[in-house]
């Protein structure tokens, strides 16, 4: 199975959001955590869907746990990279 491919650069819902990575939903889970604690909004693009918030019952029941895109709005993004000791 080939990884899924996630465009860097997207328009959601009115606004451009910018790719961090792509990586395991459980390890995107964790960062966007560190990221909601410092107040920058995310989204997580799996193959099927667009997710602004991941209900604890999806992880439990297996949702997609395979590679997803996490974005963060362009504007927020070199907030995100310190938070996640990242440089631009």
């Amino acid at each position: 199975m080939s990884r899924p491919h996630y465009e860097d650069r997207v328009r959601y819902q009115g606004d451009t959001w910018v790719r961090l990575d792509t990586l395991p939903r459980l390890l995107a889970e964790g960062w966007r955590r560190t990221l909601a604690e410092g107040g920058v909004v995310t989204v997580i693009r799996t193959p099927f869907q667009w997710a602004m918030a991941t209900p604890v019952i999806e992880i439990e029941t297996g949702g997609y746990m395979g590679d997803v895109g996490l974005y963060v709005p362009e504007v927020q993004l070199k907030e995100a990279l310190a938070l996640l000791g990242a440089e631009d």
